[in-house]
């Protein structure tokens, strides 16, 4: 059946080189929101890593030698051409994720025209240090050259947004890169390569091979000539880069999970709180590394901040994503949907109690829809602190709530897991939100709001939610060498 239809399969092809390049082999990808094959991708590996790698290498000479404001003036071509086209990567982005196309409209699209934008500016702006030794007659200065060859993977959450995010800064800074986008979501990243030579981007500058992480982002991470590697997705992932990456000392970039608490003290401001808890607990379906899902409540309002969180979530529609009344979409695959709702399933084992959503309140579907992949924001309380779902990344419309007594008790049960990427906390006492903020382990904490980012400004994880950081200063440092240069005068 699969041959039958494949006329309107939609076959994408690796970029390499500037050339749009056909593979030998390829694997089907589904329609999240369908349960139905819809586009074949490239199932690259060590050959075509080979062929992208030389191409960069290539392109670099040329591409390191170019001003900051020439390469800037590129990046902004490119931000145009892709907000010029903003709808068509807004309507594949949601059909290949099966999130909704609300948010890939308001989110996703305007995001990754705004990475371009951004480093393009930020380029401009970064001064090297210089000292004076007196006495020596000496003066020291430092000096930033790219690295070479960067090796960007990145996951299927939020395909074009966490690929820009890497691809600017890397060719900002003068590197040329090879990207390996998760062969799950790739269309966007396709699209895409169609705009880089019209935006002036010289072939072989970036190249994009599709492909499964076992074999072609394995090839890419063990290349010797790819000395720095930035990767966002899961930890265990993480650590095999680590393993396969060691031998030849390349420096590493890792974005993580995360399994971010949320803390509701008595004086917060509900009215906000809670609408912004329901969006920060079940955003993209809950598939976002920022996204709460464990949220701690003072137990003076602990039912009062129930019953408003459970009639705020069933205000969320669950359907079909391109309908743009719909707040929930599709979830990534059918492995990824048995996953989540397993985790429901131990909850109600353990004895906790499902208030909303899954195996609770009747699930219904266009009939279009019927065999896709989705599933209820779902609300679990009285859940165990050692739980599973109070433990791991669940990574899915699902979040846990859980009454404390004491801000010592609570920073305790916070910090009891061994993610740390992102925690928020609600109050009106100023003094508390510092302190609790600054006990926190957690590389980003927001207080009475949730995803509030300036990109000037660190990016990233603590303990097992990753290595690094990412942002203006930070990418630069990153992706450039640094050398000090000493003259006697």
């Amino acid at each position: 059946p699969a041959m039958a239809h494949s006329k309107t399969l939609l076959v994408l092809e690796n970029f390499i080189g500037g050339k749009f390049v056909p593979c030998s082999s390829y694997i089907d990808s589904y329609n999240p929101s369908t349960g139905d094959v819809y586009c074949r991708v490239p199932d690259s590996g060590k050959e075509e890593v080979e062929a992208a790698v030389k191409a960069a290498k290539e392109a670099f000479p040329i591409w390191s030698s170019k001003s900051p404001l020439e390469r800037s003036q590129i990046l902004n071509k490119l931000a145009d051409l892709i907000e010029h086209d903003l709808e068509a990567f807004a309507q594949a982005e949601s059909k290949d994720q099966g999130k909704t196309i609300t948010f890939a409209r308001t989110v996703d699209i305007p995001r990754a025209v705004h990475n371009f934008r951004f480093f393009a500016s930020s380029i401009l702006h970064h001064v090297t240090e210089c000292t004076e030794m007196p006495t020596m007659g000496c003066v020291h200065y430092t000096s930033r050259a790219p690295v070479g060859v960067a090796g960007l993977i990145s996951p299927w959450n939020l395909p074009l947004y966490l690929l820009t995010w890497k691809i600017a800064p890397a060719i900002a800074c003068g590197n040329t890169v090879v990207a390996k986008p998760s062969e799950m979501t790739s269309v966007t990243a396709w699209m895409m390569c169609k705009l880089l030579e019209k935006a002036g981007v010289p072939p072989g500058v970036v190249n994009v091979v599709f492909g499964r992480g076992a074999k072609a982002g394995e090839a890419l991470v063990c290349h010797p000539e790819v000395p720095l590697i930035s990767f966002t997705g899961s930890t265990l992932t993480a650590q095999r880069i680590t393993e396969k990456s060691a031998p030849h000392c390349k420096r590493l970039s890792l974005e993580l999970g995360g399994k971010n608490p949320a803390i509701v003290f008595h004086d917060a401001d509900l009215g906000q709180c809670i609408p912004t808890t329901v969006r920060s607990s079940f955003a993209n379906q809950g598939e976002i590394c920022l996204c709460t899902s464990r949220i701690f409540v003072q137990r003076g309002i602990y039912s009062e901040f129930l019953k408003r969180f459970v009639e705020e979530t069933k205000k969320w529609k669950t359907g079909n994503p391109s309908d743009p009344t719909i707040s929930v979409g599709a979830l990534i695959s059918k492995e990824h949907l048995e996953k989540v709702r397993n985790y429901v399933k131990k909850a109600q084992a353990e004895g906790a109690r499902i208030l909303c959503g899954e195996g609770v309140d009747p699930l219904s579907l266009p009939p279009g829809n019927q065999k896709g992949y989705f599933m209820l924001p779902t609300v679990i309380a009285e859940v165990k602190d050692e739980s599973c779902c109070m433990q791991e990344e669940i990574f899915g419309p699902v979040t846990c709530v859980v009454p404390f007594d004491t801000e010592e008790e609570v920073i305790r049960r916070a910090n009891g897991v061994k993610y740390g990427l992102a925690a928020t906390v609600w109050s009106s006492d100023v003094g508390r939100v510092h302190r609790v903020a600054h006990r926190l382990q957690s590389g980003l904490v927001w207080t009475n709001c949730w995803l509030v980012r300036d990109l000037n400004l660190p990016f990233g994880g603590m303990k097992a939610s990753g290595i690094g950081r990412e942002g203006a200063k930070d990418s630069y440092e990153f992706f450039t060498e640094v050398k000090t240069i000493t003259i006697k005068h």
